[in-house]
């Protein structure tokens, strides 16, 4: 297993520790399979909750403060948070390091579409490690990006309990809620 380190180092803006940070994300890379160094970038002063993966080799994860903040504790770290972003983000990693997945767009081409519904695909993996992923959540999240329908919510359900997907199946997805969206 490779180190994974914190920038920054120490927190000034707000109450995070970066030891819980790094614990946990050396528990979900040895959970996903991840060997490589981990370097997690966090944009401290954000209060915005963007997250992506910015290199797959070395592994680095970038995430604004608010992404790892609870939204019931201003300025204090959600362990709950921290776990589902570092969680979708290492399994887009392990995606983008095997050939089914070599022909997906980089992270900033990728359409609301392409992101919603791979995000369902690694949160589910990641639910299936035995980890509390806020499910319901997701689904209205999908269905704001993918429509309203029986199709939508059937290819949630497909994605969020698959195993083996490549991008090619990620794409069929979206082409197929796409469909049923312009039917309506």
């Amino acid at each position: 297993m490779g180190t994974v380190t914190v920038d920054p180092e120490q927190f000034t803006l707000v109450l995070f520790e970066p030891e819980r940070i790094i614990k946990t994300a050396e528990e979900l890379a040895a959970k996903i399979g991840i060997d490589s160094d981990i370097r997690i970038e966090v944009d401290e002063p954000s209060a915005l909750g963007r997250s992506r993966v910015t290199s797959v080799d070395p592994v680095v994860l970038w995430a604004q403060g608010g992404a790892f903040e609870d939204p019931k504790a201003p300025r204090h770290l959600s362990d709950r948070n921290v776990t589902e972003v570092l969680g979708r983000l290492m399994f887009r990693v392990k995606d983008r390091q095997s050939p089914g997945f070599s022909d997906a767009p980089g992270e900033g081409e990728l359409t609301l579409q392409q992101q919603t519904a791979w995000d369902a695909y690694c949160l589910g993996r990641l639910a299936g490690l035995g980890y509390d992923v806020a499910k319901p959540r997701r689904l209205y999240h999908f269905r704001n990006r993918h429509g309203f329908t029986d199709v939508a919510d059937a290819a949630f359900e497909q994605l969020w309990s698959a195993e083996g997907l490549t991008w090619a199946d990620i794409e069929k997805v979206c082409a197929e809620t796409e469909a049923a969206k312009a039917a309506v």
